[in-house]
């Protein structure tokens, strides 16, 4: 499979994610603990069918010491005893925010809620700008057909 457009070598692309990863980078280095912004970037690629990000993000919290079972179960963390109440409500907020059309009044204020009893305003500033900026990776990846599978921890860094 061929991407439909190679936004690795465009120099409007280039400019363009140059942007983008400053951005998660600002994000990278926020109090939000690392593995659940793993599992946060985990859960809206998975959603969103973007195989690209989830080969990255799943390979990245692999080699920063996730363990296989929680990365398994990251699709199903509903039903799974492996993750925090913080990490819960990080994922139900990423499910709700990245799911935003399917629910009429998009994220719920329980949702909310139970994120804001587990982060402070920074890491929920931080919290936003990521299921943001990972679904905005998302889209771009799913309209030109990236490839997954090829990804090596840190090729980006």
């Amino acid at each position: 499979m061929d991407a439909r457009l190679n936004i690795f070598a465009n120099p409007l692309s280039q400019k363009f994610f140059k942007h983008l990863n400053s951005a998660g980078a600002v994000l990278g280095h926020s109090t939000l603990p690392a593995a659940t912004q793993e599992l946060v970037k985990i859960r809206a690629s998975q959603i969103n069918g973007c195989g690209f990000c989830t080969d990255m993000h799943t390979k990245d919290a692999a080699h920063a010491g996730e363990s296989a079972q929680r990365l398994h179960l990251v699709a199903a963390w509903r039903e799974a005893t492996v993750f925090t109440e913080a990490e819960r409500a990080a994922l139900e907020l990423t499910e709700q925010g990245t799911r935003i059309a399917d629910a009429s009044g998009g994220v719920s204020d329980e949702a909310w809620a139970e994120a804001a009893k587990h982060y402070d305003e920074d890491q929920l500033v931080a919290l936003v700008g990521l299921i943001g900026l990972i679904n905005t990776y998302n889209r771009i990846n799913v309209l030109i057909r990236q490839p997954a599978g090829d990804y090596v921890p840190g090729q980006f860094a």
